[in-house]
């Protein structure tokens, strides 16, 4: 594989500033960083990007591979961010023919932060085939466990979404941000750059919401099982459906809603059934 010039651009992911509290005392307080970067391919302004600043390498060329903007690691050249005019070039051999035509579409969705989704690619019915992973009670359970070693920033500051690969319950990779697309984008940047050795990943986990764009994402990294603690969206089950994607929602300690399961998820450690366990499942629907 050839050699990509990449600068290191990583900035803290937060940072302190007085405040003061219920009782009039005050005190320092860490707060999640927000810093904007322009993404420019070769030339071209394409987005800018409200971000940490903790992956931004990965995450311009994660965002650029989800947009269908680039075809193949082999096409780059060089990513290289500049925080001082807040902009970050890529440099590829290939640009798609259709650049234009496609920055004229946007569809505005509804990742923190709003996301974007360029070209049509929400009517996207031309991925590869997914795996049709199977997924253990049992591994989930033990994957939220080991998730909770995880989300430094969150725990220190709030206001950010994590998003993490793994290999069954093993957590491969984890990224935080701003935003959960850009957590995403930033893991599939990873992939690329070779930072991680996560191509093997066969779950994707996110701290939000399962709309359309996660589901897109996480196909177009050929991984067929999405975990999250929060809820779906309709247009997300629908794409889920269509791509073969496995979805379990509202991941939370013994809990969990599964989405087009059939036979792939095994129910291997059925938790005991509590008084008051119905009411709690309908109140958070």
């Amino acid at each position: 594989m050839h050699d990509i010039s990449l600068s290191q651009a990583r900035l803290p992911t937060t940072l302190e500033i007085d405040v003061t509290d219920e009782f009039g005392e005050v005190r320092r307080q860490p707060i999640a960083a927000e810093r904007a970067l322009t993404v420019y391919l070769n030339r071209h302004e394409i987005v800018t990007l409200m971000t940490l600043g903790a992956r931004p390498e990965a995450l311009v060329v994660g965002y650029l591979r989800n947009q269908g903007l680039i075809g193949s690691r082999e096409d780059l050249v060089a990513v290289h961010v500049d925080w001082e005019v807040e902009a970050a070039a890529v440099v590829t051999r290939h640009l798609p023919e259709d650049l234009e035509e496609r920055l004229g579409k946007r569809t505005v969705t509804t990742g923190c932060g709003q996301g974007t989704v360029f070209g049509r690619l929400l009517e996207a019915t031309a991925l590869n085939a997914l795996p049709t992973t199977r997924l253990h009670q049992s591994v989930l359970y033990a994957l939220l466990e080991n998730l909770g070693a995880y989300n430094e920033t969150y725990k220190s500051a709030g206001a950010v979404h994590g998003c993490a690969l793994c290999r069954q319950e093993e957590v491969l990779d984890f990224i935080e941000d701003v935003g959960r697309h850009n957590a995403v984008d930033t893991l599939a940047g990873r992939q690329w750059l070779e930072e991680v050795a996560s191509a093997d990943a066969d779950i994707f986990y996110t701290t939000g919401r399962l709309t359309s764009e996660m589901v897109l994402k996480v196909a177009q990294m050929g991984i067929s099982v999405l975990v999250s603690r929060s809820g779906v969206t309709q247009k997300g089950v629908e794409l889920a459906e269509r791509f073969g994607v496995l979805l379990i929602a509202r991941a939370k300690g013994r809990h969990f809603q599964a989405i087009h399961a059939g036979d792939r998820l095994v129910l291997d450690a059925v938790p005991p059934k509590r008084p008051g366990d119905v009411a709690k499942r309908r109140a958070v629907r």
